[in-house]
């Protein structure tokens, strides 16, 4: 099962997701409407994608990623930056995230597609 972890604040992920056509047979999805204690939510839950929104309460998601970087938790092997606006995921993707995409589109990427 691919884990995926998403901090999000206004948008239902999963919907997003389904409504895209993206089958969530083998995906394990937890989402947090806030980035409050980011790293240990993020190392207990241990995601293989992690996305980001850059707006939302208390800390942004590019410092989420910064203090992620910096820690001892291991990096999940893909970080999606998916704000609405991409200013933001554009310093998301230079702070060092793979993916930069529209919120609205998550649906289209690929990494939904290499499931088992």
């Amino acid at each position: 099962r691919m884990k995926v972890l998403a901090f999000e604040d206004s948008v239902d992920i999963e919907a997003l997701l389904v409504s895209g056509g993206v089958n969530m047979t083998n995906v394990e999805l937890k989402q947090y409407w806030d980035s409050q204690d980011c790293l240990e939510r993020i190392s207990k839950f241990s995601p293989d994608i992690l996305l980001l929104d850059h707006y939302m309460p208390p800390i942004k998601g590019l410092d989420v990623l910064r203090k992620l970087l910096a820690s001892e938790i291991d990096r999940p092997s893909k970080i999606i930056a998916m704000s609405s606006a991409s200013m933001a995921n554009n310093a998301m993707l230079k702070t060092g995230a793979d993916i930069g995409i529209v919120k609205f589109q998550l649906a289209t990427l690929d990494v939904w597609n290499t499931q088992s």
